[in-house]
């Protein structure tokens, strides 16, 4: 995992209920890239982050992405939603 003493240069990624149970931890950082790859990375330090994020959904920015390919840079946030119970 990234150094999360010097979060320059990294995406910040919120971790929420599953996600969060999986990965140990509320936040990780990693190195920016795509909306794939920045997953991938997280996913890379925190192997049962794997099971869960298939059933996830992102925040890029505050703003909800789907597009694989779409650009995560660094400084941006990420945050990982996987489905939440009740309403």
């Amino acid at each position: 995992m990234a150094d999360v003493s010097d979060p320059a240069g990294q995406v910040e990624v919120p971790l929420f209920a599953a996600a969060c149970a999986a990965v140990g931890e509320s936040m990780v950082l990693v190195a920016p890239g795509s909306l794939s790859s920045v997953p991938d990375a997280a996913a890379a330090d925190h192997p049962a982050f794997s099971d869960v994020r298939p059933r996830c959904s992102y925040l890029l920015d505050e703003v909800s992405c789907s597009d694989p390919f779409a650009a995560v840079s660094a400084g941006s946030r990420l945050d990982v939603l996987p489905p939440f119970a009740g309403g």
